[in-house]
């Protein structure tokens, strides 16, 4: 016996949303990148000042945060400040609590 909950096609892409998410906030220093970022904006420099990593790595972090558009950017000058996408993290919390209501029921 089918689960239709389980193959229904809206639910499987939500899945699919939900997995691109979690492998992407699976590594620790993008949580800390997120972590950071929840208390405002910041240019590269200071996030990599404050998570103590290379100026590299935070920018890869940050490229892959911004691919799923956790993230986005404003650029003064010849600076980049990052910030939270809040419309992009309301729908991951709104998947994430539709999909652990489920197994209330």
């Amino acid at each position: 016996m089918k689960n239709k909950d389980c193959t229904n096609k809206k639910i499987s892409l939500e899945f699919s949303d939900l997995s691109k998410f979690f492998k992407v906030i699976g590594e620790d220093n993008r949580l800390r990148i997120l972590c950071l970022l929840k208390n405002g904006e910041r240019c590269v420099c200071d996030i990599y000042e404050n998570l103590e990593l290379s100026q590299n790595l935070v920018s890869s972090h940050l490229r892959v945060l911004k691919d799923l558009k956790l993230i986005d950017l404003r650029q003064e000058k010849q600076k980049n400040y990052y910030f939270i996408n809040k419309k992009i993290f309301k729908k991951y919390n709104a998947l994430l609590t539709k999909f652990f209501q489920s197994y209330e029921q």
